[in-house]
């Protein structure tokens, strides 16, 4: 706890757009990113809906020739990164590259790739799978491009559990600068698993909503009705600095990443342990880490998937960390209910949405709460956002095979 670290910039791509842009502004207004599946033939699917970016400038960032030697998830890392790097001010050119990093998480890494690729196997043979494949389908591989584009050559590596991963990216990339390890890093997760695969492999685990007929309603986190999460795709790079060395450059500095937990609940492959044992753990973790107490906290960024086992044990767990009656009074919401579940870019997306509510005061909504369940009986902000004074976020990410994470984002 001796070196402190903040935020001091952010750098967003989603289905509700990219921040900085229209990102929180669709966020807080509960306008919804989902629509019907465009990037392929569905027409066979049983599940026919998804959160696909569209609009983003991609020669904005990443020139065509470059483009086509990446992965769509890396496409989103190295936009996301640049508008972080744009936002902090921070010139890589005049730090040592030695103490500048970049841990980028992704659940899938380059699942498009590999869908794209095994379809050339089938149809063409071997001779015809591009060169290119193995380095665009592994899950390092955008935190490599985000290093090369910047010249960082301290701490990087890929966090990789499933859901949680970006959220883990961004916890452990704190503790490396709280030891001293690097001064900058730039941390976060990337994702783009909406592909054929991708959604097939998901629809046969009857993960995702089949609400068809309403895109925009399908996610409905902590809703009586829920039926399924809604597969979708984004990035979110945060650039990470300490403290001190922020405040003497002249940062703007967003926020403070106070603490950080990691647990596993060594329950199932894909469900959360009934009593949420193991993401309460997560939370204690992260108020620990962070110096703070269950009143402390304002705001909760729940994970919030939409389906039924999540959304109330993850219920259960916030009320068995924080206690119920603190529980009672704090805000919680999901921002997945608009953007869509982005699997391994899910935790550091909504890192930035807990950074943007201490900033601008303001607890973003769930979406589509209509019908309460019993078994869900906390204050999810349901459909319209709300201003309050937030001084303390917790941002849970839950993953299949147990992993749990929690970041503590403070006010400063």
């Amino acid at each position: 706890m001796s070196r402190r670290v903040v935020v001091t910039g952010m750098g967003v791509v989603s289905p509700l757009g990219s921040y900085p842009g229209p990102f929180w502004e669709n966020l807080t207004a509960g306008r919804s990113g989902i629509g019907r599946l465009e990037r392929f033939d569905c027409a066979n699917f049983a599940t026919k809906i998804s959160g696909e970016i569209k609009g983003f400038d991609l020669d904005a960032y990443i020139s065509p020739k470059e483009q086509r030697r990446m992965d769509r998830y890396s496409h989103y890392a190295i936009g996301a990164a640049k508008m972080a790097v744009k936002e902090s001010g921070v010139d890589f050119g005049a730090e040592d590259p030695c103490r500048c990093g970049a841990l980028i998480g992704s659940g899938v890494g380059g699942l498009e790739t590999l869908s794209a690729q095994h379809a050339v196997l089938m149809t063409r043979g071997p001779g015809r799978c591009s060169p290119f494949m193995i380095p665009n389908m592994i899950a390092n591989m955008a935190g490599g491009l985000v290093a090369i584009e910047f010249n960082l050559k301290g701490p990087n590596y890929s966090v990789v559990s499933a859901c949680a991963s970006g959220a883990h990216s961004i916890g452990v990339a704190m503790h490396c600068i709280r030891q001293g390890e690097a001064d900058v890093i730039l941390a976060g997760g990337a994702e783009s698993p909406v592909c054929d695969l991708g959604v097939a492999g998901f629809i046969s685990m009857k993960a995702l909503s089949r609400r068809n007929d309403e895109p925009e309603r399908a996610s409905r986190p902590f809703d009586r009705d829920r039926d399924g999460f809604v597969i979708a795709e984004g990035a979110c790079v945060l650039v990470l600095e300490e403290y001190e060395r922020a405040v003497k450059r002249g940062a703007p500095i967003v926020a403070e990443l106070a603490g950080y937990g990691a647990t596993c609940d060594a329950f199932h492959i894909t469900a959360p342990s009934d009593d949420g044992e193991g993401a309460a753990r997560a939370m204690n973790a992260a108020l620990a880490d962070g110096g703070l107490s269950a009143g402390d906290v304002s705001y909760v960024n729940a994970h919030g998937t939409s389906t039924e086992l999540n959304d109330k044990i993850e219920t259960r767990a916030i009320k068995s960390a924080l206690g119920t009656e603190n529980a009672s009074k704090v805000m919680v919401s999901s921002s997945k209910s608009m953007i869509g579940h982005t699997l391994g870019a899910a935790g550091a997306i909504e890192s930035a949405v807990c950074c943007l509510a201490l900033r601008h005061q303001v607890a973003p909504p769930t979406i589509n709460y209509e019908t309460p369940d019993p078994d869900c009986d906390l204050d999810y902000v349901p459909n319209t956002s709300r201003e309050a004074e937030i001084g303390v976020c917790l941002n849970n990410s839950l993953g299949f095979g147990g992993h749990n994470a929690c970041l503590a984002f403070r006010k400063l």
